[in-house]
């Protein structure tokens, strides 16, 4: 079956439709899927997205000496990597991360809408102290307008992070928001799960999931 997605901006991907994806996509869009299975497969997503996201990592050549006595030339991995996920969302996004890597360094940036000026406004921060030597895997589920993805991406900027070295990853993403990023900061790249149609006038993701956090979190 052919699914259609808007057009990306040249610093953004989606991961290829299978089948799997796509059961899986329709498992947590629905809002009757129970809580357990809605954290169970959006885990799954979350997993492909990291691999992905590990795909975009640089390698070194490596020789290695196999049990049978003779060597094999492969590749290693090149550098250090570190996730930030943006609260509280984000944080769901860690244990696929961890599964994937082990002994990841992890970081937390806390986004919330200021009430006077209507604009995201960064109300906590902790990161490693050599996140700037690193590559960084930036967390969050959901992609709307892009504003605390922007945000949090200064803030990453402010702590030594260059904008190549960082990996954008997303399950849900509107055209909107890539576009956001793409203006703001066309080096970062941005792997979502899929790209929804738009945003509503409210800009909630449509179809979308919901609210991430609180079908993962609560029920």
């Amino acid at each position: 079956m052919t699914v259609e997605a808007p057009a990306l901006p040249p610093n953004a991907e989606r991961l290829a439709m299978t089948p799997q994806l796509h059961a899986l996509l329709t498992i947590i869009r629905n809002k009757d899927t129970p809580r357990s299975d809605f954290i169970f497969y959006s885990d799954r997503i979350i997993r492909l997205l990291v691999e992905e996201g590990l795909n975009h990592l640089p390698v070194l050549e490596q020789t290695v000496m196999t049990p049978t006595g003779l060597p094999y030339t492969g590749v290693a991995f090149q550098g250090r990597i570190c996730g930030v996920s943006i609260l509280r969302a984000g944080e769901a996004m860690e244990s696929g991360l961890r599964e994937c890597c082990r002994s990841v360094r992890i970081g937390k940036i806390l986004i919330q809408r200021d009430e006077e000026t209507s604009k995201p406004k960064l109300f906590y921060a902790k990161l490693p102290e050599d996140i700037g030597e690193r590559w960084v895997l930036l967390l969050d589920p959901m992609l709307a307008t892009g504003g605390s993805a922007i945000q949090a991406i200064k803030v990453l900027v402010d702590h030594g992070v260059q904008l190549d070295r960082i990996l954008f990853l997303n399950m849900i993403a509107s055209p909107e928001g890539l576009k956001s990023i793409w203006e703001a900061f066309p080096q970062v790249r941005v792997i979502s799960a899929w790209v929804d149609a738009k945003l509503s006038e409210q800009n909630y993701i449509l179809p979308g999931l919901g609210d991430y956090g609180d079908r993962y979190y609560s029920g």
